[in-house]
């Protein structure tokens, strides 16, 4: 493992001036079970991890039926799986905890990190998406908040310039008769990237949709929203027919690669049938 230099700052102001000053070599550390591994194996050069876990605040998780769930920066995707607030109105972001690594490393890793991470096979990424997840962070400016949807400018990359630091997520409590579900397909059934995610949030009127979001994972240089699918279900009867022709839609909405994972034409298919099944899968939860 290559040396580096350890800071540890108690405030964002601090840590910010910090990342400004010592330049592109240096990395926030929070979680670390991604970048300590990169640091070992050489992938990355880091001359300076600026800790933050000392900083007051991110720690912080508040849960309110009527206004939603928030969470901190080192707030770890363990402490947000076991939580009956997410369990019981989130369980499309429940999954996508459950699905994240193994359970050491989710005793580790934070969510924002994940987040962070921008990959566009990122289990925690689809859910927020499709609830309206909202992302808070701290700039030398001030700070400022985006729709996560917003986030992400490509693989590995997000709206944040040197100096920002990502704080916490604002997830919107549920409409009255909203279903959610979030299925992940990979080549195993643990320890696995997704080869394809999708999320599904529906709000009804009875049978009839009133509006849909449908994020989608590892089928393009981020996690996508498939707006053309979202556009077949708004207004129409939850049956059979809408729900394959939005699966169909969903096919045209992704931009796939082809990789050692899988091939784009075998992601495109499944981005079809995963998109059935979720909407189906939400539904049935429901009934």
């Amino acid at each position: 493992m290559r040396r580096f230099a350890y800071h540890e700052p108690s405030t964002l102001e601090e840590a910010s001036k910090l990342l400004v000053e010592l330049g592109e070599d240096a990395y926030v550390f929070a979680g670390g079970t991604d970048l300590l591994v990169e640091i070992r194996e050489r992938l990355r050069k880091v001359s300076h991890l600026v800790n933050i876990k000392s900083i007051p605040g991110l720690r912080d998780i508040g849960w309110d039926p009527a206004t939603g769930l928030t969470f901190g920066a080192l707030v770890t995707a363990r402490e947000l799986e076991t939580l009956k607030g997410v369990q019981q109105t989130y369980p499309n972001f429940a999954e996508a905890l459950r699905s994240l690594g193994s359970i050491q490393v989710r005793n580790r890793a934070t969510v924002v990190g994940n987040i962070c991470r921008a990959s566009p096979s990122a289990d925690t990424i689809p859910p927020l998406i499709a609830d309206g997840a909202v992302i808070h962070y701290y700039t030398p400016q001030g700070m400022r908040r985006v729709p996560l949807s917003d986030f992400f400018t490509g693989p590995g990359r997000t709206v944040l310039g040197r100096g920002d630091i990502a704080t916490g997520i604002v997830l919107p409590a549920p409409r009255p008769n909203s279903v959610r579900a979030y299925i992940k397909h990979g080549r195993r059934k643990a320890m696995e990237l997704a080869t394809v995610g999708v999320a599904v949030s529906i709000d009804r009127d009875g049978d009839r949709c009133t509006e849909a979001r449908i994020a989608l994972g590892a089928v393009g240089p981020t996690v996508l929203r498939a707006t053309g699918a979202e556009a077949v279900l708004n207004g129409a009867l939850l049956n059979d027919e809408i729900i394959n022709r939005a699966g169909m839609q969903a096919m045209a909405d992704c931009t796939p690669i082809s990789n050692v994972r899988a091939s784009a034409d075998y992601r495109r298919e499944m981005v079809g049938v995963l998109t059935r099944r979720a909407v189906r899968t939400a539904l049935e939860v429901s009934s």
